[in-house]
């Protein structure tokens, strides 16, 4: 069943995007997991949600994950500190 499970985190940039992503992917036959934030009216830290996202993979609690924010490189870093997590930056155009 993990197989089908995605966790999904943003920074407030990426709230929308996450938001269209979740949809997608649950119509595909996916259970994700919304980490937030819910809202992109309020700034957050990039950092919090990179490494609670970061600890349900890295604890084989969920197999996939999916970050977005402004540009993504701080949360790559952040999540591939940990040992059994490999996250890889990519942009959509």
């Amino acid at each position: 069943m993990k197989e089908k499970i995605v966790v999904l985190g943003a920074d407030h940039n990426g709230v929308q995007l996450k938001g269209e992503v979740k949809k997608l992917l649950e119509g595909l036959g996916y259970i994700c997991v919304d980490l937030g934030p819910h809202n992109d009216t309020e700034k957050v830290d990039y950092v919090d949600y990179a490494k609670i996202l970061g600890h349900v993979i890295n604890n084989s609690e969920a197999r996939w994950g999916v970050l977005i924010c402004g540009t993504g490189v701080g949360m790559s870093i952040v999540v591939n500190r940990f040992p059994n997590v490999r996250a890889s930056l990519v942009h959509v155009a």
